[in-house]
């Protein structure tokens, strides 16, 4: 490649920021266009000044990177040269910077990714868009496992989709090279984990395309389904979950393969597959497809050759053109993700302004109301709870923090004393559906008293400590009876623990005397 050419693909990755003669650029301006990110590298959006097209520049730093780094760049590099099919990106050309110690990987420009889509709200691929994906990821992987390449990385972050609806497999920075007629041991340690092959789990060396194939039996069903279908958190949760939908492998498979893991993994009683059962609402072509893909034992698992030829791409509906796919917005899994992080923390923020607010109002509505004796224990003191007063001929709410003692723990703590009481009237704001607690405990020594409205927070007294349970008893949406059953339940277990406290006391007293 000419240099001038170089130099206008860097030149033009921040229009904004001054740029040298030698093609320097900083990180930060260089942020603004990030589109993707690896371990070892960032991916950038820029275009060619001397062409005007957009192309993507995927960013490694050389700099204080251990020789093994390079070694693995060098792989990628290699690899990419040796691929040219449409449904792979193909490496247009290198830029380099001496000052900075960069190297610059040119592809095409790609708007989307398969998960970014996937993941966008209100999409949902139908049957012939499906295997439209699958045929183009298929044909593909075809070329790759022809040329003698494992990928080692088939995720749905990894399918590059552009507007004209085109997929191509990217991010070959894990891919390496295999023959099958010469033993070369290869890292168990590769895979997103949700995507990866049991083998692989259990510490395989001596592997093929079949872990290829079973990450794109993953993406079948996570198209179909709309959420991965195995999410686990841990190598050993993967594997369980791998057991619990495809079954374990039979004592055949563990005799002769004698991977390092399989004692750890070995279950001790079989899993039965359940595969059929779980995706029974899918296509049957479609079904019988993914449970060859998802075969536990790798060589059960069909090629990308012979999945092509299934009948999951004959059977009527037939995939659709490229052509007839719809054309979204730039949509990417990281995109998506900050969709989710810009979610969770307006949610977070909202419970925190919340908490504030309930905390401000509890502190300027809570009244202090006479104290009950109980004989023989120390004095308990309890707040207005919530009550009814009558205004002007009709019915008004109102509510009051308060330490609510049940009848029956008020009748457990005072044997002596005779008391009254009212059972609280629950009431559902229909404006908002959270409840409204109205009534109250009295006694002969207790007065009502009315307090502004507010937000329920109701907390049971113990002997020797409060439990708070603060914040509305049903959210909105919620059931009334599930609330009132739910506050039962709390109630009573209040109840038995007093008594329980109360027996061992008693029991301490006997001892002692």
């Amino acid at each position: 490649m000419e240099p001038p050419t170089c130099l206008c693909f860097f030149l033009n990755t921040c229009p904004k920021e001054k740029k040298s003669s030698t093609g320097e650029n900083s990180d930060k301006s260089l942020a603004k266009a990030t589109i993707g990110q690896g371990t070892y590298s960032i991916v950038y959006k820029a275009r060619d000044l001397e062409t005007g097209q957009i192309v993507a520049m995927k960013k490694v730093r050389f700099a204080n990177m251990d020789p093994e780094s390079v070694r693995f760049m060098a792989r990628e590099i290699n690899i990419l040269r040796k691929l040219d099919h449409p449904n792979v990106m193909k490496l247009k050309c290198l830029v380099t910077s001496k000052l900075s110690g960069s190297l610059h990987l040119v592809f095409d420009y790609m708007e989307h990714d398969l998960s970014g889509l996937a993941l966008r709200p209100g999409v949902k691929f139908t049957e012939p868009q499906i295997k439209c994906f699958m045929k183009q990821l298929l044909c593909g992987l075809e070329h790759c496992h022809s040329r003698g390449i494992l990928h080692r990385d088939i995720k749905g972050s990894n399918l590059l989709v552009n507007n004209d609806g085109v997929l191509k497999i990217g991010d070959f920075g894990l891919a390496s090279f295999y023959n099958p007629d010469h033993e070369q041991p290869l890292t168990s340690r590769v895979v997103t984990l949700w995507y990866r092959a049991p083998e692989l789990l259990l510490g395989s060396t001596d592997y093929g395309p079949g872990i290829d194939l079973w990450s794109v039996g993953c993406i079948l069903a996570e198209l179909f389904v709309g959420k991965p279908i195995m999410p686990g958190r841990t190598e050993v949760e993967q594997m369980h979950k791998i057991f619990k939908l495809c079954g374990s492998p039979s004592e055949d498979f563990w005799e002769t393969t004698k991977f390092p893991q399989a004692t750890s993994y070995r279950p001790q009683h079989p899993y039965k597959r359940v595969l059929l059962e779980t995706f029974k609402n899918l296509p049957s072509s479609s079904l019988a497809l993914l449970d060859r893909l998802l075969s536990v034992e790798p060589e059960k698992r069909c090629s990308a050759s012979s999945t092509l030829l299934s009948e999951f791409f004959t059977t009527e509906p037939l995939p659709c053109h490229i052509s007839s796919l719809p054309k979204y917005p730039p949509s990417k899994e990281l995109d998506a993700k900050k969709r989710n992080e810009e979610a969770k923390r307006k949610k977070a923020e909202a419970v925190k302004w919340r908490g504030h607010e309930s905390a401000r109002r509890g502190g300027r509505d809570s009244k202090v109301t006479p104290e009950f004796m109980a004989s023989g224990h120390s004095n308990v003191s309890i707040n207005t709870p919530y009550g009814f007063k009558k205004e002007n001929g009709r019915g008004k709410l109102f509510s009051a923090s308060s330490s609510v003692i049940h009848p029956s723990l008020t009748a457990t703590l005072n044997k002596n004393k005779t008391s009254r009481s009212s059972v609280g009237e629950v009431r559902a704001n229909r404006s908002n559906n959270v409840p409204v607690i109205t009534g109250g405990y009295s006694s002969s020594s207790s007065q009502k008293e009315s307090v502004p409205s507010r937000e329920p927070t109701t907390r049971y007294m113990r002997k020797k400590n409060r439990m708070h349970c603060s914040g509305p008893l049903m959210p909105p949406g919620g059931n009334i009876e599930d609330m009132m059953k739910d506050h039962e339940r709390r109630i009573q277990e209040a109840v038995r623990k007093s008594r329980l406290e109360k027996s061992v006391t008693k029991k301490s007293v006997k001892a002692c005397a």
